[in-house]
């Protein structure tokens, strides 16, 4: 690729990437000669990493997980309903290959969609003995690749990184003389992202937004010529967002055949998590990474695809066999988190959807049907309220039965919602009763003033370090006057939340701290370069990194989240809140596809429940409110018979 000017330059030269030229099937083809690439180094083992036989990799798996783990030739898409380990299918699977020697370690690219996701993967994978596998997001894997190979692909400095899109789309808006406010380019950032997502541009974005609800006051006309400045912002200061990352990488080896076979090379084997909320723009990466290969195994469940907003669609997992001509297709349905009637409530829930004239061709696919493993449990409860407070107060009552009465820790306990504007009468519930929670979402974390306080006294702290510090007990001392104690707090409320939130911090160097201990150990013992003890400003850079990614600590208590942001969590009690037409499904759900997106959105949830799990909802938003609201219409599909419950 010819270098050009300024980063941004190159990002609006190959923002418009052209048509593939792959056929939409896949087979076995020559690829280009490759750069030369040393070949890695075969990794050793030693007391920290366990070394396993293929059968022992196999042993403990049920017939289903036993099928994905072994079967490594072609293309495999496996369908996993909630709760049917399958992580623990495909981390076998990478681990069984190496044992067998069909993979090699540093070869294998294992995609998820959050850090958090990727930790647990590689934490799993050590475990079996899989050491060097590269587990990372879509976005941490290209921006390696983009790194290391822009000096040659495009050449000149890397261009700094747009961290949040806001400062710049109100600068757009002021060249164009719009008016916006906070929320309203919040909104608009998600237009923009969603649209590279799907690989529009701003000359192509036009006939698609007329099927969107756009942010209020903003036309299809307006959008484009806002996106059209963002773009420009952009290209004037030689910057990139999150999403040029992927289009950037994705040009790169479409436009260098060379530079292609060398990451092909490199990466010959690919697990991707959490498949059906792939991207256009990920499967287009994705794509570029296999060539005309088919050493790829996806994992995924239709019914689990709540962020078709931000441009994930699952026709990728749905369409997997026409692409992969002779791929190998395992459902996973025996369900190990949930107790049957917890199962047989999601199963209903599903299965009561009817198809509608303006459904479109990949907005449902016939759902996997579970089987718990766990035998018969705790029948589901189902509350009505009088108005929202009576409802948050009811909740905050049952949980601390939960608490005293049945033993659950906090920690197992979440409420679950369809807005984050429903938080505020649950947290002001649960502080009234002394419980402590956390509400779900880096956002809200790091906005706590305790939180920016610790961020600028580490930061401050780290320039007089000289890395000889013992860094938990450091970490320590430097948050001790904001507040943290080695013990907890005896009370609630203010006091309690400030240490809840440091205690986080306290807990995330720790992790850090001994997995890096464990990373030298293993280096020194493969004879592999070794990676540097823990300092102070590695603390500062992973908060950095989370803020930015939205991945907060994990805070002791009751948890508070959204629908959205429990996709991948359980707990031993959920309960469902705000079950009003209305909310579930949300008033600007009005077509089929809309509809259909929501039951899903309730699906996850549901399927977030070990043990317990409440239904609630409540005729009206105010103590008096005239307003008889109805509730969702999803609760007579999940159970018709429970036409009457009990009102608080």
């Amino acid at each position: 690729m010819p270098a050009q000017g300024a980063g941004a330059s190159k990002q609006q030269a190959l923002f418009g990437i052209p048509a593939q030229k792959s056929s939409p099937t896949r087979s076995q083809t020559p690829q280009a000669p490759a750069r030369p690439v040393p070949p890695p180094a075969a990794p050793q083992q030693n007391h920290a990493t366990p070394q396993l036989s293929p059968e022992d990799i196999l042993a403990g798996l049920d017939e289903d997980q036993r099928r994905v783990a072994s079967e490594l030739n072609g293309a495999m898409r496996v369908l996993a309903g909630a709760g049917t380990g399958k992580t623990r299918a495909i981390t076998h699977r990478i681990a069984y290959g190496i044992a067998c020697g069909k993979y090699v370690p540093q070869r294998v690219m294992a995609l998820t969609f959050t850090t958090r996701a990727a930790e647990e993967m590689r934490l799993r994978l050590r475990s079996l003995g899989a050491v060097g596998v590269q587990t990372r997001t879509f976005h941490s894997a290209a921006l390696r690749q983009l790194r290391y190979f822009w000096p040659s692909a495009i050449g000149g400095s890397f261009p700094d990184i747009v961290k949040h899109k806001a400062g710049l789309i109100t600068e757009a808006a002021q060249r164009l003389r719009m008016s916006v406010d906070r929320a309203l380019v919040r909104d608009i950032a998600a237009e923009i992202e969603w649209a590279k997502v799907s690989l529009f541009t701003p000359d192509t974005l036009t006939p698609h937004l007329h099927q969107r609800n756009l942010p209020s006051g903003i036309t299809p006309q307006n959008m484009v010529r806002l996106f059209r400045a963002y773009e420009d912002l952009k290209d004037e200061r030689n910057l990139i967002d999150f999403e040029d990352v992927l289009l950037l990488t994705v040009g790169i080896i479409e436009d260098d055949d060379a530079l292609a076979a060398t990451i092909r090379e490199q990466y010959r084997h690919f697990v991707v998590d959490e498949y059906q909320d792939v991207s256009p723009l990920q499967q287009r990466l994705l794509d570029a990474w296999l060539g005309e290969r088919d050493d790829l195994c996806v994992v995924g469940d239709a019914s689990q695809t709540i962020y078709s907003f931000t441009g994930a669609t699952s026709r990728h997992l749905l369409e997997f066999p026409r692409r992969y001509r002779g791929a190998h297709t395992v459902r996973l349905t025996r369900d190990y988190r949930s107790h049957s009637q917890v199962v047989e409530l999601a199963n209903r829930l599903l299965a009561a959807r009817r198809p509608r004239p303006d459904s479109t061709e990949f907005s449902w696919a016939p759902p996997l049907k579970l089987v718990s493993q766990r035998g018969p449990g705790v029948e589901s409860q189902w509350f009505g309220y009088t108005d929202d407070e009576r409802e948050a107060e009811g909740i905050a009552e049952q949980i601390q039965d939960l608490l005293e009465k049945d033993g659950v820790p906090a920690s197992e306990i979440a409420v679950l919602f369809r807005t984050n504007g429903q938080s505020g009468l649950l947290e002001a519930a649960l502080a009234d009763r002394g419980i402590p929670y956390q509400l779900r979402g880096a956002e809200q974390f790091f906005d706590r003033p305790e939180i920016k306080q610790a961020m600028l006294a580490l930061r401050a702290s780290a320039k007089s370090t000289d890395g000889s510090e013992n860094v938990p007990r450091y970490v320590r001392e430097v948050l001790e006057p904001l507040g943290y104690t080695e013990k907890a707090p005896q009370s609630a409320g203010a006091v309690r939340q400030k240490w809840e939130s440091l205690a986080a911090i306290v807990s995330m160097v720790d992790h850090l701290e001994t997995t890096r201990i464990e990373d030298i150990a293993q280096a020194e013992a493969a004879g592999a370069p070794v990676p540097h003890r823990l300092t102070v400003h590695d603390v500062v850079a992973t908060l950095a990194h989370r803020l930015a990614t939205q991945d907060a600590p994990v805070m002791e208590g009751v948890t508070l989240a959204s629908l959205h942001s429990a996709k991948g969590l359980e707990w031993d009690a959920v309960f469902l809140c705000g079950l009003n037409e209305g909310l579930m499904p949300i008033t600007f759900a009005q077509t089929s596809d809309e509809i259909d997106e929501e039951r899903r959105l309730l699906y996850v949830g549901i399927t977030r429940a070990r043990k317990y799990l409440w239904f609630t909802w409540s005729d009206s938003r105010t103590a008096g409110g005239r307003g008889k609201r109805r509730r969702s219409r999803f609760l007579d599909d999940i159970d018709p018979s429970r036409q009457s419950a009990r009102h608080g």
